[in-house]
Parts: C-alpha cells; structure tokens; sequence
C-alpha cells in the first residue's frame, strides 16, 4: 500500500492580524471618553472631589485614572482579544531592549541635555538643585516612574503598531503626535496641572515632535515598551529645569535633525515595529539586528 501524506496543518494566524484599523479607532474613542468624561466629572464638582481626594495632581485618583486611560484601554483591548496568553505576550515587550548605542546616547544623554539647554536659553542654569536635602529627590520620581509612562501601554503598545501597518514611520509619528497632543489639551484648562502654568502651542508642537523623536528609537528597539517607558519618564524626570517653552521648541528642532539623519527608516514601513505582541520572530530579529553585518 502506498503510504499516507500527512496533511499539513496551515499555520496559525499571528495573534496582530485579531487588532485592525477599526481597533485602533476604538482604541483612540475610548481612550478620549474615559480620559475626557473623567475631566468634566471633574470640572462640574470639583469642590466636592476635591474635598474627597485632594487637589488636582499626581495624588489624585481621578487624576491618576485620567492619565492611565490610554493604557488601560490598551491593555484590556489586548486581554479581550487574546485573553491572558495574549496579554502576557505584550507585557513581554518590555524585554524588547537592544538598540544601538547612538539610541541610547539619545535616551539617556541627548534628552536631559535639550532641558539644560533651555534652561541656559532662559538664564536659570544657575538655579540650585530643586530639592533640599537631596534624598528628597527619591519619592518624587515615584510619579515619573509609575504614572506618566504608564500611557505608553496605549500610546505605543497598541496604537504605534497599529498605525504603522497602515503608514509609514513618519506619519504615524506625526498622526500619533497630534493626537496625544489633543488628548493634553483640557489639562491646561484645570489648575493644579503643570500644564495650566505653561504656554499652550509649545507644548503642543512639542508634543508632536516628541513622537517624531520616540518612533524610530522604538523601531529600533523592534517595539520595545521599556524604551517607551524610559522615553516618557524622561520627560517628566523632576530632576531636570522647567525650561518651558524653550525646551519644548528645542525638542522641535531635535526632532526635525532626528527625522533627516533617519530618513530613510521613517519612510520604510519594512524599518517599522508592528507587532503588538512579542512573538519569537520579534526577539529573533531584535537580536539579528544587533549583529555585525
């Protein structure tokens, strides 16, 4: 008798193909009315939740659940589409942590020194360290670790990827940028925000060119979530100068020599980070990349 062939199995979807154009306008909606509903909450009883939770900022709840919403709309996307193995396999980007040197140079280097930078601009290098004694410093990067950068679970855990299967790098820095810059505004409408002391269209412009900045580092990263993290608490890192506007024009000019120095990536899609899950392809190739050609 002749042996029997095996039917091969098709292979199985990659667990992305489950998250669609759709799913990132759902994902921007709900991320809007979350964040935004809690504000006017906010703006039409503020006496009373500020009697109950305290003035608005970093140790107010809502204010809190106002800034976490673009994660956890990301996160509960990503655990109702795949359940937990899925959302285990996003929460595995974090590993996601090889790029180049010059990358990191930006990071941890380039990024404090546009603060400084500004603040020479407006005269204030010579302030003092802002905090006495100087252990003091250590609960106020609590925030800048556990609040801000925690919207990158949204911003670029599920929306970047998404937005890139679709456009180039560039322009999905650029469509994000504006969003996330939208997505700020009513804060400079409620006191006890830092944005309420800041001018509007600096930070706005800013913003966008933060994202110019931020996307191909996170290509290069092949969609790492701890760069993003890193990236974002960078920004709101209490030890370096309010140097505002100033340092948000120069993040605009950073941005415009980042994007012509990395041309080339910020139009390939190919160069682009689109999985929003890890899979072992993701890391294989984030560690082909680190190879000498």
């Amino acid at each position: 008798m002749p042996s029997r062939t095996p039917t091969p199995r098709p292979s199985p979807a990659p667990m992305t193909d489950g998250l669609t154009l759709r799913s990132l306008w759902a994902f921007f909606v709900a991320t809007f009315a979350l964040s935004w509903g809690a504000g006017v909450l906010y703006m039409l009883f503020q006496e009373r939740l500020d009697a109950v939770f305290g003035p608005m900022g970093y140790t107010n709840p809502l204010f809190i659940f106002m800034v976490y919403a673009p994660g956890i709309v990301g996160v509960l996307m990503v655990w109702r589409r795949f359940g937990l193995a899925g959302l285990g396999a996003f929460l595995r980007r974090f590993a996601l942590a090889r790029m180049s040197l010059a990358w990191w140079l930006v990071l941890l280097i380039g990024m404090p020194a546009v603060f400084y930078g500004g603040a020479a601009i407006l005269g204030d290098l010579s302030q003092p360290f802002p905090f006495t004694p100087w252990y003091t410093v250590l609960p106020a990067l609590l925030p800048m670790l556990l609040i801000g950068p925690v919207e990158e679970l949204g911003w670029r855990g599920v929306a970047l990827p998404l937005l890139q299967r679709h456009l180039s790098p560039l322009w999905s820095a650029l469509l994000l940028g504006l969003v996330v810059a939208v997505w700020h505004t009513p804060s400079f409408l409620v006191s006890g925000t830092k944005q309420s002391a800041w001018d509007f269209w600096p930070f706005f412009v800013g913003i966008v060119a933060i994202s110019v900045i931020l996307t191909p580092m996170f290509n290069a990263a092949r969609g790492s979530l701890l760069v993003a993290f890193l990236f974002h608490a960078q920004m709101n890192n209490p030890v370096w100068p309010d140097a505002q506007p100033w340092d948000m024009w120069l993040f605009a000019a950073t941005a415009v020599v980042v994007a012509l120095v990395n041309r080339k990536a910020l139009l390939d899609r190919g160069a682009a980070a689109t999985a929003v899950m890890a899979t072992s392809d993701t890391r294989d190739r984030t560690a082909s990349a680190r190879r000498p050609a």
